[in-house]
Formats: C-alpha cells, sequence, structure tokens
C-alpha cells in the first residue's frame, strides 16, 4: 500500500473533516484504492463485483482500456485541460463523433449544449430554456420522478425527503401519475389531457413536460413504448415541449443509445450526463432542436462547461461503441439478466422483477420496508455492489458496466441469490 493512503481503520480524515451529508459511503464502507472493469478493490484487500457502476456512470467500466489510452496521448501532448466554452479540437472531435455515430444513424437534428458538469445543471438550462421558448413558466412532471436536486431541478423531483432540503418553496411544476402499475397508463395521459384541455383545471398550460422513459431512481419503472408516444403527440397538439431525462438510462444503458428509441420519439429538449463522459468524467450535454436554440450568448454558462478531458474520453467511448457493436451486446446481456432475476425472484413469490436493457430492480416492497436495504447490504458482504432505489428504498438496483463478461455478471446475481436466500431463511 503506497505511504499515503490511509488504513481503513485510521480512516478519520473522513469523518473528523466531510460533511455529514455524504451518503453512499455509509452503504458501502470500504476504502477502496484500485478498480479495472467490472470489480472495485480495497485497500485491506477486499474486492467486489460492480453493480452500482457509479450510478450508472461507469458504463464502460473502471478504467477502460481503449479510452485510457486516448487520454493519455491526450494529457502527454499537452493537450488542453480547461477552455470554457472556446473552440477546441478535443470539442470538434467529440462533436463530430456524436453527430456521426449517434445523430445521423438515427435521423435526428440536435444542436448541442455543453452546460455545467452536472446533469442537474443541464436539467436547469432545459427549464430554463423551455420557459424562455414558450413564454410560459409551469412544467409537469411525474410522480417518482428524480432529476437533480439544484433549485430547478428539485422542483420537479418528486422525493417529499429530498425536495424538503431545499428550506424554500419550489414552484411552478405540477405532478401527474408515472404509468407506474398504480394507474392504468391510459388514465395517466387522460389526467394529463384534462389538464391540458379544461380551461376550469386551474392548470396553466405548462411550458415543458419532462419525463424519464424508465424511472431508475424511482424504483425501475419502465414507462410502456406507446405510452410515451401518446404523450410525445399529446405534448405537440397543445404546444409543450416534452424532455426527456437520459442521464441514467441513456447512453446504450436501456439498449439503444437514447433510452426513447424503442418509442420512436424525438423529444424537442434531451438531457445527456453520467456515462456521456465514458470514463466517469463529469460531462452535461442538453440537445436542443435547432429551431428552439433561442439563447442569447452567455444567458446560461458556467466556469466548467465542456470538460476537455470527457470530450476525449466521450468521443473514444462513441468510437469503440459503435465499432465493437455494444448496442447488440446489451440487449443480447439484459435477455441474459432477465432470465436470471426471474429465476431469483422464484425465491419468494413476493419479490417482483421490473427493467430492460442493462438497468433492473428486485422489487421487495411486499417484503417489507428495510428489507432491500439489508439484502444490499449482505451483497456488499459476500463481494457485490447493488444500491436501493424506489419508494422508502424498497427496491435492490443493478447497473452493471455495460461490458461486464457474462461470467462476472453470472458470479454477481449468484452472490445476490445467495444474499437473499441468507435473507429469507432469516
Amino acid at each position: 500500500m503506497p505511504a499515503d493512503t490511509p488504513s481503513t481503520a485510521a480512516a478519520s480524515p473522513f469523518d473528523a473533516h466531510e460533511s455529514a451529508v455524504r451518503s453512499y459511503c455509509r452503504s458501502f464502507p470500504a476504502l477502496f484504492t484500485r478498480a479495472k472493469g467490472s470489480r472495485l478493490h480495497a485497500a485491506d484487500g477486499r474486492s467486489w463485483i460492480d453493480f452500482f457502476a457509479g450510478a450508472g456512470t461507469l458504463n464502460y467500466g473502471h478504467n477502460p482500456e481503449f479510452i485510457k489510452r486516448r487520454l493519455v496521448e491526450y494529457l502527454e501532448a499537452d493537450g488542453i485541460s480547461h477552455a470554457l466554452d472556446l473552440h477546441t479540437a478535443a470539442k470538434a472531435a467529440f462533436i463530430e463523433t456524436f453527430v456521426a455515430r449517434v445523430l445521423a444513424p438515427r435521423g435526428l437534428d440536435y444542436r448541442l449544449q455543453f452546460t455545467g458538469p452536472t446533469g442537474a445543471n443541464a436539467v436547469e438550462a432545459a427549464l430554463k430554456l423551455a420557459r424562455r421558448v414558450t413564454g410560459r413558466s409551469g412544467v409537469f412532471a411525474f410522480t417518482g420522478a428524480y432529476h437533480g436536486l439544484s433549485l430547478g431541478a428539485l422542483a420537479v423531483t418528486a422525493n417529499r425527503a429530498k425536495r424538503a432540503a431545499a428550506g424554500t418553496a419550489l414552484g411552478d411544476a405540477t405532478f401527474v401519475p408515472y404509468p407506474d402499475g398504480r394507474l392504468p397508463a391510459e388514465q395517466t395521459l387522460a389526467w394529463i389531457e384534462r389538464l391540458f384541455s379544461d380551461g376550469h383545471s386551474g392548470v396553466e398550460l405548462p411550458a415543458a413536460v419532462i419525463v424519464e422513459t424508465v424511472q431508475a431512481e424511482g424504483g425501475i419503472h419502465v414507462a410502456p413504448a406507446d405510452w410515451l408516444a401518446a404523450l410525445q403527440a399529446l405534448c405537440r397538439r397543445h404546444g409543450v415541449l416534452l424532455i426527456v431525462d437520459d442521464i441514467q438510462v441513456g447512453c446504450w444503458r436501456s439498449g439503444g443509445f437514447f433510452s426513447f428509441e424503442r418509442a420512436g420519439l424525438a423529444p424537442d429538449l434531451v438531457v445527456l450526463s453520467k456515462a456521456i463522459g465514458g470514463y466517469g468524467l463529469p460531462m452535461s450535454l442538453l440537445l436542443i432542436r435547432p429551431e428552439l436554440d433561442r439563447w442569447a450568448p452567455g444567458e446560461h454558462t458556467g466556469t466548467f462547461r465542456g470538460n476537455q478531458l470527457a470530450f476525449v474520453a466521450g468521443a473514444a467511448a462513441l468510437e469503440h461503441a459503435t465499432d465493437t457493436g455494444l448496442e447488440a451486446e446489451v440487449r443480447r446481456k439484459g435477455e441474459r439478466v432477465a432470465a436470471r432475476l426471474a429465476r431469483i425472484a422464484a425465491l419468494d413469490t413476493r419479490l417482483a422483477v421490473r427493467g430492460l436493457g442493462l438497468v433492473w430492480g428486485l422489487d421487495c416492497s411486499a417484503l417489507g420496508d428495510g428489507f432491500a436495504e439489508r439484502l444490499s447490504a449482505r451483497c456488499f458482504e459476500l463481494g457485490l455492489l447493488a444500491e436501493t432505489a424506489g419508494r422508502r428504498d424498497t427496491v435492490l438496483k443493478f447497473l452493471p458496466p455495460l461490458t461486464t463478461p457474462d461470467d462476472e455478471l453470472d458470479a454477481g446475481f449468484d452472490l445476490v441469490a445467495r444474499a437473499l436466500g441468507d435473507l429469507l431463511r432469516g
């Protein structure tokens, strides 16, 4: 161990000096030192299969060679590391790669806005632009939604505990039911149509509707493709912009590069972050239909917009993914995971499975509050990282790197089955 690496026993800098706001380290208490592929390693010699992947940031795994080589070459050549929104060769290469390998093959035409490096900042930009374009201030969002914790993004996030932390009013958002099984999907659309159309609904026509096609933090709820298509049509009939938040389930996580491809959508605004940075590097991107790009220069800015290293890594990731057929691999692995989780769920009829591609959830809500959290903790003890999600954290969520080999996927779900068996036996 390097001399300057604190031991687990002497990890007092965190308790002594780091804010109480830290969270993931409480669920996964270890001193992590290195990572490769789909495995994490700690200072004490333990290792884990990673079904967490930086909350969906590490779609290409930890330290992938095909990206690392490109980054090292760029750094050794004294490539620019910070440039605000100046024109750089790294940015030009990323834009050209993104257009050629993502947008053009799908017949999509968007302007690219590089926002501050968090997904929440890109959501803020999308909301601001929608309001600017339409001249209206309201936004419709969905029950179970998660869009970030800055004030604008938090206003369209549904979690009451998260909202309470704002310490101030969060306005201009109307929440409507998501098609998560609590109501028939057609009823949720009828609800929105009624509010849009009824001049006596008490709700103003909004600037936009913001939606996750798969609610990941919300508990792995997958919106039906026909529901999504009908939502887009409804928005267009009423002149309301449709914003798709693809921060966690985009970049091939749900199969296609965009999660909305299965529904044939062409949203007005699309938000990307997390895996778009390729290597875990911070980067966020707002895609804007050209006719909606009505910003004045500098209206939404930030010191760290356009991370140059993320441009390099992101372009390398797109090249590698399209050259190696990652999309087909995600679909194939998704079928493998679905079959495996169905067998795991058969261990107890109270369990339910939801997901697609490589975003899945094991719903433990019928086993009581706290069960999924105990299951996550037992998985960690056995050598697997998997976080909880959903209402009251009752869903165990699986986000393995998209590059995880079949044998490691199998080994990870072996550990889930073992951990589940341990808890069910008491």
